[in-house]
C-alpha cells in the first residue's frame, strides 16, 4: 500500500520569518495519520524549517540541487549542503526549471543521480506543454522524460523516486486535468516504470498530480488507483489550505 504523499512547492515565496510563522500555523494539524506531508521551501528557509519540524512529521524539501558536490557554480547549492542541513526531499526537473533555466532531459537525470548519492528523495516531475497535448503528444512527452530520468537507476533507487505528473499548461492557471484524465496519464507513467524495471518497482513508485491542485479537489484526484498525491503550488502557501490539503489526501 503506498502511502500518500503531499508536498506544497512554495517556488520563490515567503521570507525565513514567514515560513516559521507558516509551520507554528500547521504544526499538528497538517500531520495526518496515513498521509505524509512535505513543505519544500526556498533554501533560505531551510534551516529554519528543518529545526521547526524536529519532533514532528513533517518532511521538508528543497526545490532543486546541482549535480556536482562542489565547484565554481555561483549561485548554486549541492546535495551535500542540503544533506547536512537535514533535508530530506528535493524537487528535480521541475517545469519552470526547464523552461527558464534549461535544464535538460539528461541535466534532471544527473540531478537526480545526485540526489540519491547523498541520501535525498528526489520529487521528479514531468508533464506536457498546452501545445504537445492539443497535437495528442502528452504520453510522448511523458515516456521520453520519464525514460530519461531514470536512465542509470537501480530498481531499488527507482522504486524511492516520488513522480509527479504535472501538466505545464494546468500550473497556476486555474485549469486542471479532470481526475479521470490525470488517472489516464499516471496509470501510463506507471506501465513505463513497470516496462523498466517490473510490475513490482511499479506499484511502489509513489506518483503524484500536480497542476491547480486545491483543497476543494485534492480527495477526487485521491480517489483514482494511480495517484498517490499532489505536488501542489498556489494553494500550499496558506497554513489553512495547507492543512485542508493533507487531511483531503486521508
Amino acid at each position: 500500500m503506498r502511502k500518500p504523499i503531499i508536498a506544497g512547492n512554495w517556488k520563490m515565496f515567503k521570507t525565513v520569518s514567514e515560513a516559521e510563522s507558516f509551520f507554528t500555523e500547521v504544526k499538528g494539524k497538517a500531520e495526518v495519520e496515513g498521509v505524509e506531508s512535505v513543505i519544500c521551501a526556498p533554501f533560505t528557509a531551510l534551516p529554519a524549517l528543518v529545526q521547526a519540524a524536529k519532533g514532528t512529521s513533517i518532511a521538508i524539501g528543497a526545490q532543486n540541487l546541482h549535480y556536482e558536490d562542489n565547484g565554481a557554480y555561483t549561485g548554486e547549492i549541492s546535495g551535500v549542503m542540503l544533506k547536512e542541513l537535514g533535508v530530506k526531499y528535493v524537487i528535480i526537473g521541475h517545469s519552470e526549471r526547464r523552461a527558464y533555466f534549461a535544464e535538460s532531459d539528461a541535466i534532471v537525470n544527473k540531478k537526480i543521480h545526485a540526489a540519491f548519492k547523498h541520501g535525498l528523495t528526489p520529487i521528479v516531475c514531468v508533464g506536457e506543454k498546452l501545445e504537445e497535448r492539443e497535437a495528442g503528444q502528452t504520453k510522448d512527452v511523458c515516456k521520453g522524460q520519464t525514460e530519461a530520468a531514470f536512465e542509470g537507476l537501480s530498481a531499488a533507487q527507482a522504486a524511492e523516486v516520488v513522480i509527479a505528473y504535472e501538466p505545464i499548461w494546468a500550473i497556476g492557471t486555474g485549469k486542471s486535468s479532470t481526475a479521470a484524465d490525470a488517472q489516464d496519464v499516471i496509470g501510463y507513467i506507471r506501465g513505463i516504470v513497470a516496462g523498466l524495471y517490473g510490475e513490482a518497482t511499479a506499484e511502489a513508485v509513489r506518483i503524484q498530480y500536480g497542476g491547480s491542485v486545491k483543497p476543494n479537489n485534492v480527495a477526487e484526484y485521491m480517489g483514482e488507483a494511480d495517484i498517490d498525491g499532489a505536488l501542489v503550488g498556489g494553494a500550499s502557501l496558506e497554513p489553512a489550505s495547507y492543512i485542508a490539503l493533507v487531511e483531503g489526501a486521508k
